[in-house]
């Protein structure tokens, strides 16, 4: 996403976690209403990911030190720019948890292929869970830094 400080600021507030699990289910959407419009539905395909663009920019910087979304923000940050300092059994359960997502990819795209409504459900929810469970190792991250009183990335000396 190319995200400058200013826009991971704006991403840790709480409105732009919770929306931003609103992207891949409105893609999905877009992809399925191709049913009903025909090419026309590259037009809602174009708007969902323009909002899954926009969507860690467009917020105020309200990070909540004490809500879960903003730690797993700032977590994530952590794990990008401070890899190094992640403790090893956080970076394998992250690169587990984004292989994970890779079945239920799979089981959507195929639902969304077929226009099977079942599986295009389960193969989001199968998507979606492991990319919850890598936010909350984000969140743990984010806490292992705290508890060690280490700085935290946008914070000036």
């Amino acid at each position: 996403m190319a995200m400058d400080a200013a826009a991971w600021a704006r991403h840790g507030n709480p409105w732009s976690v919770a929306t931003r699990f609103t992207v891949l289910p409105l893609i999905v959407l877009a992809i399925w209403s191709r049913v009903w419009l025909g090419w026309g539905a590259l037009l809602p395909l174009a708007l969902a990911l323009g909002w899954m663009w926009l969507n860690p920019r467009v917020f105020s910087r309200d990070y909540d030190g004490d809500n879960w979304g903003s730690k797993g923000v700032m977590g994530e940050r952590i794990f990008i720019d401070h890899r190094g300092e992640v403790a090893s059994h956080h970076v394998r359960m992250a690169k587990l948890l984004s292989w994970a997502s890779v079945p239920g990819l799979v089981v959507l795209a195929v639902g969304l292929w077929q226009l099977w409504p079942d599986w295009t459900v389960f193969g989001l929810i199968l998507t979606v869970l492991p990319k919850v469970w890598f936010c909350d190792r984000m969140v743990w991250i984010y806490e292992d830094r705290r508890r060690a009183g280490k700085r935290m990335p946008g914070e000036t000396e």
